[in-house]
Protein backbone atom coordinates (compact mmCIF):
# COMPACT_ATOMS: atom_id res chain seq x y z
CA UNK A 1 0.00 0.00 0.00
CA UNK A 2 1.59 3.28 -1.14
CA UNK A 3 -0.10 5.16 1.70
CA UNK A 4 1.95 3.32 4.34
CA UNK A 5 4.93 5.59 3.72
CA UNK A 6 2.77 8.51 4.88
CA UNK A 7 1.60 6.73 8.04
CA UNK A 8 2.40 7.92 11.57
CA UNK A 9 1.57 5.90 14.66
CA UNK A 10 3.60 7.82 17.22
CA UNK A 11 6.14 5.06 17.71
CA UNK A 12 8.36 5.13 14.65
CA UNK A 13 8.75 8.28 12.55
CA UNK A 14 8.94 11.91 13.63
CA UNK A 15 6.93 14.05 11.18
CA UNK A 16 8.20 17.35 9.81
CA UNK A 17 5.59 18.49 7.32
CA UNK A 18 7.91 21.09 5.81
CA UNK A 19 10.17 18.31 4.50
CA UNK A 20 7.52 15.76 3.45
CA UNK A 21 6.42 15.27 -0.18
CA UNK A 22 3.46 17.29 -1.43
CA UNK A 23 3.22 15.48 -4.78
CA UNK A 24 3.75 12.04 -6.32
CA UNK A 25 7.25 12.55 -7.75
CA UNK A 26 9.11 10.52 -5.14
CA UNK A 27 6.67 7.64 -5.54
CA UNK A 28 7.36 7.49 -9.31
CA UNK A 29 3.82 6.55 -10.27
CA UNK A 30 1.88 6.73 -13.51
CA UNK A 31 -1.14 9.03 -13.39
CA UNK A 32 -3.06 6.80 -15.82
CA UNK A 33 -2.36 3.69 -13.75
CA UNK A 34 -3.20 5.42 -10.48
CA UNK A 35 -6.55 6.67 -11.78
CA UNK A 36 -7.40 3.15 -12.97
CA UNK A 37 -6.33 1.72 -9.60
CA UNK A 38 -8.50 4.27 -7.82
CA UNK A 39 -11.59 3.09 -9.74
CA UNK A 40 -10.79 -0.51 -8.77
CA UNK A 41 -10.41 0.59 -5.17
CA UNK A 42 -13.80 2.32 -5.22
CA UNK A 43 -15.46 -0.95 -6.24
CA UNK A 44 -13.65 -2.74 -3.42
CA UNK A 45 -14.65 -0.03 -0.93
CA UNK A 46 -18.30 -0.38 -1.89
CA UNK A 47 -18.12 -4.13 -1.32
CA UNK A 48 -16.37 -3.74 2.04
CA UNK A 49 -18.73 -1.01 3.19
CA UNK A 50 -21.75 -3.21 2.52
CA UNK A 51 -20.32 -5.95 4.75
CA UNK A 52 -19.23 -3.40 7.38
CA UNK A 53 -22.70 -1.85 7.51
CA UNK A 54 -24.41 -5.25 7.79
CA UNK A 55 -22.03 -6.39 10.53
CA UNK A 56 -22.57 -3.20 12.60
CA UNK A 57 -19.98 -4.06 15.25
CA UNK A 58 -17.65 -1.10 14.61
CA UNK A 59 -17.89 2.54 13.62
CA UNK A 60 -15.30 4.51 11.64
CA UNK A 61 -14.38 8.19 11.98
CA UNK A 62 -12.31 9.78 9.21
CA UNK A 63 -10.81 13.11 10.25
CA UNK A 64 -9.79 15.40 7.37
CA UNK A 65 -7.50 18.31 8.27
CA UNK A 66 -5.54 20.67 6.04
CA UNK A 67 -4.52 24.21 5.33
CA UNK A 68 -6.78 26.28 3.08
CA UNK A 69 -7.07 25.18 -0.57
CA UNK A 70 -5.53 21.77 0.11
CA UNK A 71 -8.60 20.05 -1.37
CA UNK A 72 -10.62 18.78 1.60
CA UNK A 73 -14.02 19.41 0.02
CA UNK A 74 -12.97 17.98 -3.33
CA UNK A 75 -11.53 14.86 -1.69
CA UNK A 76 -14.68 14.25 0.30
CA UNK A 77 -16.86 14.82 -2.77
CA UNK A 78 -14.94 12.51 -5.09
CA UNK A 79 -14.26 9.65 -2.68
CA UNK A 80 -16.96 9.43 -0.02
CA UNK A 81 -19.77 10.30 -2.44
CA UNK A 82 -19.04 7.01 -4.21
CA UNK A 83 -20.13 5.07 -1.14
CA UNK A 84 -23.61 4.07 0.01
CA UNK A 85 -24.96 7.33 1.43
CA UNK A 86 -27.12 5.43 3.90
CA UNK A 87 -24.05 4.57 5.95
CA UNK A 88 -21.93 7.72 5.54
CA UNK A 89 -22.37 11.17 7.05
CA UNK A 90 -20.27 14.29 6.48
CA UNK A 91 -19.88 16.75 9.36
CA UNK A 92 -18.41 20.17 8.58
CA UNK A 93 -16.90 22.13 11.45
CA UNK A 94 -16.36 25.87 11.29
CA UNK A 95 -15.68 28.38 14.06
CA UNK A 96 -17.57 27.22 17.18
CA UNK A 97 -20.95 28.76 17.94
CA UNK A 98 -21.84 30.39 21.27
CA UNK A 99 -23.59 27.17 22.27
CA UNK A 100 -20.52 25.10 21.43
CA UNK A 101 -18.19 27.47 23.28
CA UNK A 102 -20.36 27.03 26.37
CA UNK A 103 -19.30 23.35 26.45
CA UNK A 104 -15.98 21.55 26.45
CA UNK A 105 -14.26 21.50 23.06
CA UNK A 106 -14.94 17.79 22.48
CA UNK A 107 -18.69 18.18 23.06
CA UNK A 108 -19.58 19.08 19.49
CA UNK A 109 -17.39 16.25 18.22
CA UNK A 110 -18.89 13.54 20.39
CA UNK A 111 -22.40 14.60 19.40
CA UNK A 112 -21.81 13.48 15.81
CA UNK A 113 -20.20 10.10 16.42
CA UNK A 114 -21.80 7.46 14.17
CA UNK A 115 -23.73 4.41 15.22
CA UNK A 116 -21.78 1.20 14.79
CA UNK A 117 -21.91 0.08 11.18
CA UNK A 118 -21.75 3.67 9.95
CA UNK A 119 -19.02 6.13 9.01
CA UNK A 120 -18.67 9.79 9.82
CA UNK A 121 -16.28 12.13 7.99
CA UNK A 122 -15.14 15.17 9.96
CA UNK A 123 -14.29 18.08 7.67
CA UNK A 124 -12.11 19.85 10.25
CA UNK A 125 -12.48 18.64 13.82
CA UNK A 126 -11.30 18.88 17.42
CA UNK A 127 -7.81 19.37 16.02
CA UNK A 128 -8.69 22.99 15.28
CA UNK A 129 -8.67 23.42 19.07
CA UNK A 130 -4.97 22.61 19.25
CA UNK A 131 -3.88 24.20 15.97
CA UNK A 132 -5.92 27.30 15.14
CA UNK A 133 -6.33 28.15 18.82
CA UNK A 134 -2.56 27.95 19.27
CA UNK A 135 -1.39 29.68 16.08
CA UNK A 136 -3.88 32.54 16.51
CA UNK A 137 -3.04 32.83 20.21
CA UNK A 138 -6.61 32.64 21.50
CA UNK A 139 -6.15 29.88 24.05
CA UNK A 140 -6.52 32.20 27.06
CA UNK A 141 -9.72 33.79 25.73
CA UNK A 142 -11.97 30.89 26.71
CA UNK A 143 -14.66 31.69 29.26
CA UNK A 144 -13.41 29.13 31.76
CA UNK A 145 -12.21 29.17 35.39
CA UNK A 146 -8.77 30.53 36.17
CA UNK A 147 -7.49 27.10 37.22
CA UNK A 148 -7.82 25.97 33.59
CA UNK A 149 -6.15 29.04 32.11
CA UNK A 150 -3.29 29.66 34.53
CA UNK A 151 -1.10 27.02 32.91
CA UNK A 152 1.77 27.99 30.67
CA UNK A 153 1.09 27.72 26.96
CA UNK A 154 3.15 24.51 26.85
CA UNK A 155 1.22 22.90 29.70
CA UNK A 156 -2.17 23.99 28.35
CA UNK A 157 -1.65 22.26 25.00
CA UNK A 158 0.19 19.31 26.52
CA UNK A 159 -2.97 18.60 28.48
CA UNK A 160 -5.09 18.92 25.35
CA UNK A 161 -2.92 16.45 23.47
CA UNK A 162 -3.33 14.02 26.35
CA UNK A 163 -7.10 14.59 26.42
CA UNK A 164 -7.36 13.92 22.68
CA UNK A 165 -5.27 10.75 22.90
CA UNK A 166 -7.44 9.54 25.79
CA UNK A 167 -10.66 10.41 23.95
CA UNK A 168 -9.66 8.60 20.79
CA UNK A 169 -8.52 5.60 22.79
CA UNK A 170 -11.89 5.64 24.57
CA UNK A 171 -13.59 5.51 21.18
CA UNK A 172 -11.39 2.61 20.09
CA UNK A 173 -12.16 0.69 23.27
CA UNK A 174 -15.86 1.14 22.55
CA UNK A 175 -15.80 -0.18 19.00
CA UNK A 176 -14.69 2.81 16.91
CA UNK A 177 -11.69 3.45 14.70
CA UNK A 178 -10.41 7.01 14.23
CA UNK A 179 -8.28 7.57 11.12
CA UNK A 180 -6.78 11.04 10.70
CA UNK A 181 -5.74 12.52 7.37
CA UNK A 182 -3.64 15.65 6.89
CA UNK A 183 -3.54 16.98 3.32
CA UNK A 184 -0.03 18.31 2.85
CA UNK A 185 -0.25 21.02 0.18
CA UNK A 186 2.71 23.13 -0.93
CA UNK A 187 2.65 26.90 -0.60
CA UNK A 188 3.02 27.27 -4.39
CA UNK A 189 0.02 25.05 -5.08
CA UNK A 190 -2.04 26.89 -2.47
CA UNK A 191 -1.18 30.16 -4.25
CA UNK A 192 -2.25 28.73 -7.63
CA UNK A 193 -5.55 27.50 -6.21
CA UNK A 194 -6.27 30.85 -4.56
CA UNK A 195 -5.60 32.61 -7.88
CA UNK A 196 -7.90 30.15 -9.66
CA UNK A 197 -10.67 30.99 -7.19
CA UNK A 198 -10.21 34.67 -7.97
CA UNK A 199 -9.88 34.35 -11.76
CA UNK A 200 -12.68 31.82 -12.43
CA UNK A 201 -16.18 33.28 -11.79
CA UNK A 202 -17.65 29.87 -10.92
CA UNK A 203 -15.06 29.55 -8.15
CA UNK A 204 -15.29 33.09 -6.76
CA UNK A 205 -17.63 31.94 -3.99
CA UNK A 206 -14.87 29.73 -2.58
CA UNK A 207 -12.44 32.62 -2.08
CA UNK A 208 -12.23 34.34 1.27
CA UNK A 209 -9.88 37.29 1.66
CA UNK A 210 -9.30 36.17 5.25
CA UNK A 211 -7.57 33.06 3.89
CA UNK A 212 -4.57 35.26 3.07
CA UNK A 213 -4.18 36.03 6.77
CA UNK A 214 -3.69 32.32 7.45
CA UNK A 215 -1.43 32.02 4.39
CA UNK A 216 0.90 34.52 6.04
CA UNK A 217 1.21 31.97 8.86
CA UNK A 218 1.70 29.01 6.50
CA UNK A 219 4.88 27.74 8.16
CA UNK A 220 3.48 28.26 11.66
CA UNK A 221 0.47 26.11 10.80
CA UNK A 222 2.72 23.39 9.34
CA UNK A 223 4.82 23.42 12.50
CA UNK A 224 1.74 23.08 14.73
CA UNK A 225 0.33 20.26 12.64
CA UNK A 226 3.70 18.50 12.81
CA UNK A 227 3.52 18.74 16.59
CA UNK A 228 -0.09 17.57 16.64
CA UNK A 229 0.73 14.50 14.56
CA UNK A 230 3.71 13.74 16.78
CA UNK A 231 1.65 14.11 19.96
CA UNK A 232 -1.59 12.35 18.94
CA UNK A 233 -0.66 9.63 16.46
CA UNK A 234 -1.13 6.16 17.98
CA UNK A 235 -1.36 2.60 16.74
CA UNK A 236 -5.12 2.65 17.22
CA UNK A 237 -5.70 6.20 15.92
CA UNK A 238 -3.02 6.90 13.32
CA UNK A 239 -2.28 9.97 11.22
CA UNK A 240 -1.52 10.03 7.50
CA UNK A 241 0.23 13.09 6.00
CA UNK A 242 -0.79 12.75 2.34
CA UNK A 243 0.70 14.76 -0.54
CA UNK A 244 -2.09 17.05 -1.75
CA UNK A 245 -0.72 18.95 -4.76
CA UNK A 246 -2.20 16.38 -7.18
CA UNK A 247 -5.79 15.59 -6.33
CA UNK A 248 -5.85 12.38 -8.37
CA UNK A 249 -3.03 10.97 -6.25
CA UNK A 250 -4.50 12.10 -2.93
CA UNK A 251 -7.80 10.39 -3.80
CA UNK A 252 -6.00 7.17 -4.61
CA UNK A 253 -4.03 7.21 -1.37
CA UNK A 254 -7.18 7.83 0.66
CA UNK A 255 -8.89 4.92 -1.07
CA UNK A 256 -5.97 2.68 -0.07
CA UNK A 257 -6.31 3.83 3.54
CA UNK A 258 -10.04 3.19 3.51
CA UNK A 259 -9.61 -0.35 2.21
CA UNK A 260 -6.99 -1.05 4.86
CA UNK A 261 -9.27 0.32 7.59
CA UNK A 262 -12.25 -1.75 6.46
CA UNK A 263 -10.15 -4.90 6.25
CA UNK A 264 -8.87 -4.41 9.80
CA UNK A 265 -12.49 -4.43 11.00
CA UNK A 266 -12.82 -8.04 9.76
CA UNK A 267 -16.51 -7.46 9.14
CA UNK A 268 -18.74 -10.35 8.17
CA UNK A 269 -22.34 -10.70 7.13
CA UNK A 270 -24.57 -11.83 10.01
CA UNK A 271 -25.15 -15.59 10.05
CA UNK A 272 -28.72 -16.77 9.93
CA UNK A 273 -30.02 -19.15 12.58
CA UNK A 274 -31.64 -22.42 11.53
CA UNK A 275 -35.00 -20.89 12.41
CA UNK A 276 -34.34 -17.85 10.23
CA UNK A 277 -33.21 -20.04 7.35
CA UNK A 278 -36.37 -22.13 7.63
CA UNK A 279 -38.48 -18.98 7.63
CA UNK A 280 -36.74 -17.73 4.49
CA UNK A 281 -37.39 -21.05 2.77
CA UNK A 282 -41.07 -20.72 3.63
CA UNK A 283 -41.09 -17.19 2.24
CA UNK A 284 -39.31 -18.35 -0.91
CA UNK A 285 -41.81 -21.13 -1.43
CA UNK A 286 -44.68 -18.71 -0.93
CA UNK A 287 -43.26 -16.34 -3.53
CA UNK A 288 -42.68 -19.09 -6.07
CA UNK A 289 -46.26 -20.38 -5.65
CA UNK A 290 -47.91 -17.01 -6.30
Amino acid sequence: MNAERYLYTGSDKDPDLRTLPTDSKKDEVSKKEIIAAFEENVARIQELQDRFHADAREGIVFVIQALDAAGKDSLIKHVFSRMNHQGVRIENFKAPSAEELAHDYLWRIHKVMPRRGDIVVLNRSHYEDVVTVDVNDIWQKYHMPERTLNDSREDFFRKRYRQIRDYEEYLYENGYRVVKIFLNVSKDTQKDRFLERIERPEKNWKFNAGDLDDRAKFDAFLDRFSTVIRQTATDHSPWYALPADQKWYTRYLLSEIMIDTFEKCKSRYPEMTDEQKAEMERCKESLLNE
